[in-house]
C-alpha cells in the first residue's frame, strides 16, 4: 500500500500546512509527512493511535464543522450513525477511536471479513454505471427521479400527481422507494469507483465552492444520463451528503455557521487580500476561490486590496475605509469608496458628530486614535496660534503657520485675523480681542423656548427652515434669537459656519440673519415648502438634514411629526405627542395640555394646528 494520509482524510489536502504543522508533526518524520510519506510507515514510527491522536487532534481543532465522515470517508462504512455527525458532537475521545480502528483495518486487513471479488472493468465510464440504475425504470419512476430527486425546479408532488392520475401519497411513496433503490445499489461493490470518485470530490471541494464547481470538477460531470436526460453533475451532487447548496455555493456543515466563523477572522480590522486568503484557507475554503467566498459572505467587503467587516451603519463603514487608507481623507472620497447610496451632506454629520473620527483639515477626516490636532476652524485656530505665542503673535507667523499645515488660503487667514475676536498691538501683530466685562448675552427666550427649535436625541438643537422662493433666489433669512445666541452669538458678533458648498455667515447686527444657504439647497435639490433642519457643530461646520415636503395624505399627526423632522411610525397619539414634548425640551411624563401649551407659548402655530385645529 502506498497511500499516505492525506489520500484518506480529504481535509487535510484543502487545509494550510502552516495550521496543520503545529498538531502533526514530530522530529521522528519528514515535513509534511502526512503527504510526503505511506501512512504504513508513519504509523511504524509514531505508532497507529499517536498518528489517530493527531489527526483527532487536527478534527477538533480545524474541522469541528464538518461530519466525521466527511473527515475520513472510511468511517462511513465501519459506523455511518457516527460518520453523520461532527466532532464538536461526537467529542474527542470517541472520534480518536474511530479513527484509531479505521487506521488499524486499513493496515491490518486480515481480521476483517473477506468482500467477493469485484469485476475490473477500467475501461468503463462512470457515467455508464450510474446510468444502468436509471434505465431500468419505467416512465413514471423515471420522471420523480429527473423532475423531483435531481432537477433544478423540483416539481411538486401535487404536480407529478396530477399527471400520472395518482394520488400524491402514491408519488411519495414511489419516491421513498427510488430512494431506497439508490441507496441500496451505491451499497455494492459495482459503485465503488463512483464512491471512491465522491471521497475525492469532497476533498476537491473544501468547505465552501460555488456550485458551478461541481459541473466542472471533472468532463464527464456533464455528460447527459441518457435515461433521465440530465447532466450526470446532478444525480453526483446529491452524494454529497453533508454539503448544503446555498446562494450558488455548495457549503458543507452548515453555511451560516461558516460564515460567522468567517466574519469573525477579520473582526480586528483591515486584512490585505493576500493574508485574508490565506486565513480564509484555514477554514477549509480552497485558495482559489477563497476571495469569492469572502465577498459572498454579508457584512464583509474586498476594499483596495484589504478584507475587511462592513457593517451596515455609515460611521462603521468610513471608519473602515479610514482604517484602509491609512491617512485622513475628505468626506467626497470617503463617500466615493463606500461606493452606496448615502448622501454627502450625511456623511459629513456622522463625521463630525462621531467621536471616532478627528477633523485634521479644513476638509479632512482621519480617525481620533491616529492622534493629532484637531482642526477648529480658521478663526479658532489663529487663537490656539496666539495662546501657543505666549498671547501675541505676528500676523505672517500665523499665516506661514496655518497655510502650511492646512488647506486654507493667506487671504482668508488674513481675512479672520482682522475681523471681530482679534485686535491689534503693533504693527503687523494681534491677540485676541479683550472680553466685555458684562454678563454674557442672554435672550428673552432660550432656545426650548424658540419657534422651528428642536432638539435631536445626541442633544443637538436644530432649526428647521422651511424653504420659499427669497431661500431659493440666494436671499439672506432672520434667524430667531434664542437659537442664536444657543450658537454663542451676541449683539455685534458674526459666526463663519463652513460647508462642502461655502461658508455660511450669521452675523447680528439689530437681529441675527444668515446668508445665503442657496447652494445647500442646490444639493439637496430643495423646492419650495421644503424644509432644512441645520445648526453650527463646536468646530464650526454647518450641519444640515434635509426633509421634502409632507404628502397631503399623511395623518394629521405624522404631519405633525414631519414639521419637528420625525418621519418613523408612531404606535399611538400619546407616544407622538411625547415625541413632540422631547423635541422641545419638555421633561418625560407631561400630559398632552402641558405639550399643547408649550408649543403655543413657543408660536409653533404650524404644529398646533395638526394636533388639535381648534386650538386658537
Amino acid at each position: 500500500m502506498n497511500l499516505s494520509l492525506s489520500d484518506i482524510v480529504p481535509p487535510l489536502r484543502w487545509t494550510s500546512p502552516g495550521q496543520i504543522a503545529p498538531i502533526a508533526d514530530d522530529p521522528r518524520l519528514p515535513g509534511v509527512w502526512w503527504q510526503a510519506i505511506p501512512l504504513e510507515r508513519a504509523c511504524a514510527t509514531l505508532g497507529t493511535p499517536q498518528v489517530a491522536a493527531r489527526l483527532a487532534d487536527l478534527a477538533a481543532t480545524c474541522w469541528g464543522h464538518l461530519m466525521v465522515g466527511d473527515i475520513m470517508p472510511l468511517i462511513r462504512f465501519a459506523d455511518p450513525v457516527e460518520a453523520a455527525r461532527t466532532p464538536e458532537i461526537v467529542g474527542r475521545d470517541i472520534v480518536h477511536k474511530l479513527f484509531t480502528a479505521a487506521l488499524e483495518r486499513l493496515l491490518d486487513p486480515a481480521g476483517a471479513p473477506v468482500a467477493p471479488p469485484v469485476p475490473v472493468r477500467p475501461d468503463r465510464p462512470l457515467p455508464e454505471i450510474v446510468n444502468e440504475v436509471f434505465a431500468g425504470l419505467d416512465d413514471r419512476q423515471r420522471a420523480i427521479a429527473r423532475d423531483r430527486l435531481y432537477a433544478a425546479q423540483r416539481a411538486t408532488l401535487d404536480e407529478l400527481a396530477q399527471r400520472f392520475s395518482v394520488t400524491r401519497e402514491r408519488i411519495r411513496q414511489i419516491e421513498r422507494d427510488l430512494r431506497d433503490h439508490i441507496e441500496a445499489w451505491l451499497a455494492g461493490p459495482e459503485t465503488a469507483p463512483l464512491v471512491a470518485h465522491v471521497s475525492w470530490l469532497r476533498g476537491r471541494l473544501g468547505s465552501a465552492v460555488p456550485a458551478d464547481d461541481l459541473a466542472t470538477a471533472v468532463p464527464w460531470h456533464r455528460t447527459d444520463l441518457p435515461a433521465l436526460e440530465i447532466p450526470v453533475w446532478r444525480f453526483v451532487r446529491t452524494l454529497l451528503t453533508g454539503y448544503d447548496l446555498v446562494d450558488g455555493w455548495l457549503v458543507a456543515g452548515g453555511a451560516d455557521e461558516l460564515r460567522e466563523k468567517t466574519r469573525q477572522l477579520f473582526g480586528d480590522g483591515p486584512h490585505p487580500l493576500p493574508e485574508a486568503v490565506s486565513l480564509v484557507s484555514q477554514l477549509g475554503v480552497r485558495e482559489d476561490v477563497a476571495e469569492r467566498w469572502i465577498m459572498a459572505v454579508p457584512h464583509l467587503r474586498v476594499l483596495d486590496g484589504h478584507v475587511v467587516a462592513w457593517p451596515r451603519s455609515v460611521n462603521e463603514k468610513a471608519e473602515a475605509v479610514l482604517a484602509i487608507a491609512a491617512k485622513a481623507l475628505t468626506p467626497e472620497e470617503i463617500q466615493e469608496r463606500i461606493g452606496e447610496d448615502y448622501s454627502l451632506v450625511g456623511i459629513r454629520n456622522q463625521l463630525t458628530a462621531d467621536d471616532r473620527f478627528l477633523r485634521v483639515d479644513r476638509n479632512k477626516y482621519g480617525l481620533t486614535r491616529w492622534g493629532g490636532e484637531q482642526y477648529l476652524g480658521i478663526r479658532e485656530m489663529i487663537a490656539r496660534e496666539i495662546e501657543r505665542a505666549g498671547g501675541e503673535v505676528s500676523v505672517n507667523t500665523v499665516v506661514t503657520s496655518l497655510t502650511g499645515r492646512y488647506d486654507v488660503s493667506e487671504s482668508s487667514v488674513r481675512a479672520y485675523a482682522g475681523g471681530p475676536g482679534f485686535e491689534r498691538t503693533q504693527r503687523g501683530w494681534i491677540r485676541v480681542a479683550g472680553q466685555e466685562a458684562a454678563e454674557p448675552y442672554s435672550p428673552r427666550r432660550d432656545v426650548s423656548e424658540t419657534r422651528r427649535c428642536f432638539r435631536s436625541r445626541d442633544g443637538r438643537w436644530w432649526h428647521r427652515v422651511d424653504v420659499n422662493a427669497e431661500h431659493l433666489r440666494g436671499s439672506g433669512s432672520p434667524l430667531p434669537t434664542g437659537f442664536a445666541a444657543h450658537l454663542g452669538m451676541a449683539p455685534g458678533s458674526a459666526l463663519t459656519a463652513s460647508a462642502p458648498s461655502g461658508d455660511v455667515v450669521i452675523s447680528w447686527h439689530n437681529q441675527p440673519t444668515m446668508g445665503s444657504i442657496r447652494p445647500v439647497l442646490v444639493e439637496f435639490g430643495a423646492q419650495e415648502g421644503d424644509h432644512i433642519f441645520m445648526t453650527v457643530s463646536d468646530s464650526g461646520e454647518l450641519l444640515t438634514r434635509f426633509l421634502q415636503s409632507a404628502a397631503p395624505s399623511l395623518p394629521p399627526l405624522n404631519r405633525a411629526l414631519h414639521l419637528i423632522g420625525y418621519t418613523a411610525p408612531v404606535a399611538s397619539d400619546a407616544e407622538g405627542v411625547r415625541l413632540i414634548g422631547a423635541r422641545i425640551g419638555l421633561p418625560e411624563g407631561l400630559a398632552r395640555d402641558d405639550v399643547l401649551g408649550r408649543l403655543r407659548e413657543r408660536g409653533d402655530r404650524d404644529i398646533l394646528a395638526f394636533l388639535d385645529p381648534g386650538i386658537p
